[in-house]
């Protein structure tokens, strides 16, 4: 698994100034962070994993948010159009990402899984603003500028907060799937 150590190392490889923060009581969750270290929900960021299932496969996906903004699978459904998105369970976290469930970090993600970034971090108000972000432990948190997490985080920038992604039950199936846009005014109403 990775940890503190191993970003800290590979951050000091890449001449980026960062601090590993020292918390004064566990992480049982990333949502904790802003409560821990007296901090802006906004200024924290979380990576929630999902199990995304497609026509094709079934994979995992993470998602790089704020706490304050967290990711609807829904969004995440419509983005991919998929036909199923929920929360990945903590075996599945633990061996796509290589870190603890409970406490993935942004960076040093195996390069086969698919990242999706919010794209409102890519537009902070300040790009010298400090951001925190799990590190794998549950007694440490990274404390770094917004530009370089951006700059070494990989994955695709999406719009999360796009119009309300709506989805709706196929007569005759169990399964939910995402709508991607209005119906047309001649097709018949779906039914929820």
């Amino acid at each position: 698994m990775k940890d503190a150590l191993a970003i800290h190392r590979w951050l000091l490889s890449h001449q980026i100034h960062h601090e590993i923060v020292r918390l004064p009581r566990a992480l049982t969750c990333a949502d904790d962070l802003p409560a821990i270290l007296h901090a802006e929900p906004a200024s924290c960021i979380r990576v929630t994993v999902f199990e995304v299932t497609t026509r094709a496969s079934r994979e995992p996906v993470a998602v790089v948010t704020t706490v304050a903004s967290p990711p609807r699978p829904g969004a995440v459904g419509a983005l991919l159009g998929a036909r199923r998105v929920r929360p990945a369970p903590a075996f599945l976290v633990n061996s796509a990402t290589d870190y603890a469930a409970t406490s993935v970090s942004p960076l040093l993600l195996p390069e086969e899984l698919t990242v999706l970034i919010d794209e409102r971090l890519a537009d902070p108000d300040d790009p010298d603003e400090l951001v925190y972000s799990p590190t794998g432990e549950r007694r440490t948190a990274l404390r770094l500028r917004t530009l370089d997490l951006l700059s070494l985080t990989r994955g695709k920038y999406v719009d999360l907060q796009a119009t309300r992604h709506k989805t709706v039950r196929m007569p005759g199936s169990r399964e939910v799937r995402p709508v991607m846009g209005l119906p047309r005014c001649e097709s018949p109403p779906a039914l929820l």
